[in-house]
């Protein structure tokens, strides 16, 4: 008897020559279900009935087939070809449960995959949100420095606006000042030249009635021999401080000098002195050239013979400075020259030492000189104006020792006076100065 073997996965998976052929099957034949359980799958056999299962070959009833003989070899034949048929169904079947196993592993990694993802997403999820807490917090951060800033910037603009106001009041002020300044030192020096003129006046009546010993001689000895400079008189054996004669070489100019033979070993050609304001310093640029004054007292010995003398060899200058309460300093520069008038006599020092200041209050390097009439200096200003007297002024400078003569308690805060600042300060108008110079060689 031939029989045909029909079955079914509970795991969903139909296996059979094909569906619509199994689901057609399934309405023909009888149901007699054999069920096997393996793992998380159940499998439904479903077997024809004999009835179902007759081949085309005229089937003989158990009745018949107890009642007739039976012949041998056709029926361990047919018992032959049931078991082959039954062993092909069980390899069919064994390849069919393999498969079935290899599906499940493979869904088992897809699932676990699936959670790794999952995870993966779920972690990233949340490195996203608080990357989103953390931009949230900083803009919130960047919103309060903003508006800080910006009060920041109200308040700066407010103080900005303030001080410009100030600013423009003080430069009111000033300007105002500084007119004030002009005028009063226009009249100041029209009354330094009538004191000047009147001084001059009386000295000349005094020369006049005077004898040669008498005290009130203002004129101090003066020496009939002519000499280049001081240190020349003293080597010649005149030692006694006076008024000399001088005449620069290869020149007919004579100019009449006081020479100090007595300070840090004589020598010493007074180029400038100032002790009671007795003379006008406020002069022109050819007066400075010139030379003017008294050389018994304030005078100031003349830029072009002054440039003639030190062009000839190397020169010191020293510069003695007295305050009005008794102190006494002194700068001693190791090289001094002035430059010719078409150079402005523009100043050249070097080797600064002494007690007046460790660094130099003439402005370095070496400036031109300006007078009233004729402004050399770096200032946008007129500085020989506003501050008086002829100077190698820089911008206004640290110094000025032809500046306005001011008298005891009347000196302070006075920066148009006679002023070495390294020494003194910018407002302290000093009591008495002195320019001299000598050979370096001496």
């Amino acid at each position: 008897m031939q029989l045909a073997a029909c079955f079914f996965l509970g795991c969903g998976i139909f296996l059979a020559s094909g569906y619509n052929s199994f689901s057609k099957s399934m309405e023909t034949i009888g149901k007699k279900q054999y069920q096997v359980q393996h793992g998380s799958c159940s499998y439904t056999f479903l077997l024809p009935e004999a009835d179902n299962c007759r081949s085309s070959t005229p089937y003989v009833s158990n009745a018949v087939q107890r009642d007739a003989p039976l012949d041998y070899d056709d029926s361990v034949q047919r018992l032959q070809l049931l078991e082959n048929i039954m062993e092909n169904n069980t390899q069919w079947l064994m390849k069919v449960l393999n498969q079935t196993t290899r599906l499940e592993l493979q869904l088992l990694e897809h699932s676990l995959s699936t959670n790794k993802l999952e995870r993966q997403i779920s972690d990233q999820t949340n490195e996203i949100t608080k990357l989103q807490e953390k931009n949230s917090f900083l803009e919130k951060r960047v919103l309060e420095m903003e508006d800080k800033h910006m009060l920041q910037l109200k308040s700066i603009k407010d103080e900005k606006d303030q001080l410009q106001v100030l600013v423009a009041r003080q430069n009111s002020i000033i300007e105002e000042l500084e007119k004030q300044l002009v005028t009063a030192t226009v009249n100041n020096s029209a009354l330094q030249k009538q004191q000047h003129d009147l001084m001059e006046t009386v000295h000349s009546l005094l020369t006049m009635i005077s004898t040669p010993n008498s005290k009130n001689n203002f004129i101090v000895k003066e020496e009939q021999i002519s000499f280049k400079d001081c240190a020349e008189a003293f080597k010649s054996g005149l030692t006694t401080s006076g008024i000399y004669t001088l005449t620069v070489s290869n020149s007919a100019q004579e100019k009449k000098a006081y020479c100090d033979m007595e300070t840090a070993g004589g020598g010493w050609t007074v180029i400038q002195k100032r002790e009671d304001g007795s003379v006008d310093f406020h002069r022109t640029w050819k007066e400075y050239k010139m030379g003017f004054g008294d050389p018994a007292g304030e005078y100031w010995l003349g830029n072009e013979f002054v440039s003639q003398l030190t062009n000839q060899k190397r020169y010191v200058l020293k510069i003695q400075l007295k305050d009005w309460e008794g102190n006494e300093a002194y700068s001693l520069y190791d090289h001094f020259s002035l430059a010719s008038e078409e150079q402005k006599y523009r100043i050249y020092l070097k080797g600064l030492t002494g007690t007046a200041g460790k660094i130099s209050s003439i402005s370095q390097p070496g400036n031109d000189f300006s007078t009233k009439d004729a402004d050399n200096d770096k200032c946008i200003c007129k500085c020989s104006q506003m501050l008086t007297g002829g100077w190698w002024f820089d911008a206004c400078g640290p110094s000025n020792l032809n500046g306005m003569y001011y008298p005891l308690r009347q000196n302070n805060n006075k920066f148009n006076g006679i002023k070495w600042y390294y020494w003194k300060g910018s407002g302290y108008s000093l009591k008495a100065t002195t320019m001299m110079i000598r050979p370096a060689d001496f």
